[in-house]
């Protein structure tokens, strides 16, 4: 059984031929470029970070407790700006592979707390070390000038979004306004 599509409203051009206007071209927005440009970082990522036993995503909940250990798992989902389930898992299997641990809190027996272990400590190096790796993958060919006015057009992005989705003020944006004011 064919498929119908509704006509589309056409003219004749100057040579007989019907012209058809051109659709939206969504691959020549910044947005798809963001989108195309995340999705290939995140493969060069978890390439980097599958050497170290981690995937994409779980580097970030170690550098968070690397700033503030013992956090709940509310206020870790909260910095990472993700959904408590997904916290929940990345915790889990981060604990399973022995790189943090969970305690009940000693104030509120209801909440537990999430501490980096040594081993999780131990992978902060070089998991630093992996994302100045990729920052230059990435960046090949841009000076100076062109990284930080990426990072304040992608930044200016990101404001722009959570703004729109109703967000609060991301956890990064005094550094950001400081840097600016500098470049």
């Amino acid at each position: 059984m064919a498929l119908s599509c509704p006509p589309r409203s056409s003219r004749a051009g100057a040579s007989g031929r019907t012209e058809v206007p051109m659709p939206f071209d969504y691959a020549k927005t910044a947005t798809y470029r963001l989108a195309q440009a995340a999705k290939a970082q995140r493969a060069r990522s978890g390439a980097h970070l599958s050497a170290l036993g981690l995937h994409p995503g779980q580097e970030v909940v170690l550098k968070a407790l690397a700033r503030t250990d013992g956090q709940t798992m509310s206020e870790l989902a909260a910095e990472l700006g993700v959904q408590p389930p997904t916290v929940t898992k990345m915790v889990t299997r981060l604990a399973a592979y022995g790189f943090l641990v969970r305690q009940t809190s000693t104030t509120d027996g209801r909440l537990a707390r999430v501490f980096l272990t040594d081993p999780g400590r131990a992978l902060l190096n070089d998991i630093d070390k992996t994302w100045k790796r990729l920052e230059k993958e990435a960046l090949t060919g841009f000076d100076d000038k062109d990284r930080k006015r990426l990072r304040r057009l992608l930044r200016k992005m990101e404001k722009n979004l959570l703004a729109a989705q109703g967000s609060a003020k991301h956890r990064d944006d005094e550094d950001d306004d400081a840097e600016d004011a500098t470049a």
